[in-house]
């Protein structure tokens, strides 16, 4: 009998990703599809399975998307399929995200579903431009109306007269293109002129920008900061307070752009994201296995020969045990043999496939594990190095000096996949650096055009996770201007942390 899926409806938060719960992450990291609108953070993705699928509906006022109809269908379709779907909404699935019209389709067609609640933009977003939503003397009570459909037959809604009436904080969501109408309702139906009105663009993001004033001017001062959507609008006594986080993280306000395999992104973003900044993809660099090529297939088969097995990456750790259980092969193979990692990432890979590193540099780079590598093997020893194709030739270099016997066998590819040369474009005008993880993500960003690359990282400061890759640029005349000493997606940010706060000390 065919198994029925189940359809979780998340609401994404605001816009912050770290402003998800923490069910809704668990959700995300366990489901087959995810579903997935605008207004909910690209970041999120991440944390999905490598084999989840990913299916853009759209859903933003003024911009092309799918049809509601059509979407409640898509979710019947995967869940029928028996998938644990994932339908990520921005903000809260029940504040006008049309959540029930979705359950209403699921409980039709006899599909399970969940309901994870999400914090609505009306709130949070209000809160990150410091305007409390009540406040003890001023406001006792808010109210929440969608926005974007005032305006069907250029006329209010019935129901308008008495919401402008309420006394406390009037918050309208997705409104932006009927703000006109909006003030006029509000001033006709008895708010005074002089009521404080705020407009809040892209709240809780870095990009998020505040107008402050009246009804009388509000309408002029958004046309004048050319406040565009997504946006929201705020009136009542509330909106003339400023309690705006005064804390500063070390990062905050820096953008970051980065090239790299999804592997390291991840946690590269998130120790950005960790110290206040923002991260984007410029390029992703995709891995291409070759566990199951002959060379690969002859190294497994010959696993009693070595007495070592080195790692450089943490990919190397995952494709190596997945190429060792597709040759009938379990870990008993390698229960005579220690392991060498690069870094801390690389020995915390092994270690989840159980087994300690038998050695670890004290720099994280592959010219120190080589050479730690020369003062623990001898000449009967034999190492196996399953890695990239395009590895650093110095761990070889140093063993050949050594007289160390040696297989260096390819066990992946890194190379671009072709996607993001759009978003690289765009996002490169408003960053503030530009951060290589590898000698392979240089290659990919000068591919095409060396030139316009060069041109594209003008004014930008460019960051290396270390020498070899600082190398890499080097060769095609730029120079790095951050190198990070630590060759972890945390020392990288961190290097790039102390740059930025000692650019802004300097000034």
């Amino acid at each position: 009998m065919k198994k029925t899926g189940v359809v979780y409806l998340v609401g994404a938060g605001p816009g912050d990703p770290g402003l998800i719960t923490e069910k809704g992450l668990w959700r995300l990291r366990i489901c087959d599809a995810v579903v997935y609108d605008s207004l909910a953070s690209e970041r999120l993705l991440d944390e999905v399975r490598p084999e989840c699928r990913k299916i853009y509906v759209g859903k933003r006022a003024g911009a092309h998307s799918m049809k509601q109809e059509k979407i409640n269908k898509l979710l019947v379709e995967l869940a029928g399929e028996g998938l644990l779907v994932v339908r990520l909404k921005g903000g809260d699935p029940f504040v006008f995200g049309r959540g029930g019209e979705e359950i209403m389709a699921l409980s039709q067609a006899k599909i399970p579903y969940e309901v994870v609640s999400g914090v609505t933009s009306a709130v949070a977003a209000l809160a990150s431009a410091g305007i409390p939503v009540t406040h003890r003397a001023v406001s006792r009570s808010f109210h929440v109306m969608t926005g974007h459909t005032l305006s069907d037959q250029s006329t209010l809604p019935e129901d308008f007269e008495a919401f402008a009436g309420l006394k406390g904080t009037l918050v309208f969501l997705m409104g932006l293109g009927n703000l006109s109408l909006i003030v006029e309702g509000l001033l006709k139906q008895g708010k005074s002129a002089e009521t404080p009105a705020a407009v809040i663009e892209n709240g809780t993001l870095l990009e998020q920008r505040v107008v402050r004033g009246t009804l009388k001017n509000v309408i002029e001062m958004v046309k004048e900061a050319g406040i565009g959507s997504p946006a929201i609008i705020v009136v009542g006594e509330t909106a003339a307070l400023d309690f705006s986080s005064t804390y500063r993280q070390p990062l905050e306000g820096c953008r970051i752009g980065v090239t790299g395999t999804e592997s390291f992104g991840v946690r590269f973003l998130k120790a950005l994201e960790s110290l206040g900044g923002t991260g984007a993809y410029i390029l992703r660099l995709s891995m291409k296995s070759r566990r199951g090529e002959e060379a690969m297939k002859k190294a497994y088969e010959q696993l009693f020969a070595y007495t070592w097995i080195v790692f450089t990456s943490a990919n190397g750790v995952k494709e190596f045990f997945l190429g060792l259980l597709e040759q009938g092969c379990d870990f008993r193979s390698v229960g005579h043999v220690k392991f060498a990692a690069v870094g801390k990432g690389t020995a915390e890979e092994l270690q989840n496939h159980g087994f300690f590193a038998d050695y670890i540099p004290d720099r994280y780079q592959v010219k120190d594990l080589a050479q730690g590598l020369r003062s623990l093997v001898s000449e009967e020893d034999r190492i196996l190095i399953p890695r990239s194709s395009g590895g650093s030739k110095e761990l070889n270099q140093v063993l050949d000096e050594a007289g160390i016997f040696y297989e260096d066998v390819a066990l992946y590819d890194v190379e671009w996949d072709g996607t993001g040369e759009k978003k690289r474009s765009e996002a490169l005008k408003d960053l503030d650096y530009v951060a290589f993880a590898s000698a392979s993500g240089v290659e990919a960003f000068f591919q095409g055009s060396e030139e316009d690359a060069r041109e594209a990282l003008e004014g930008k400061k460019v960051a290396c996770i270390g020498d070899m890759t600082a190398r890499a640029l080097l060769e095609y005349g730029k120079k790095a201007d951050v190198v990070a000493g630590v060759y972890t997606a945390l020392g990288l940010s961190e290097a790039i942390c102390r740059d930025w706060n000692r650019g802004k000390k300097d000034s």
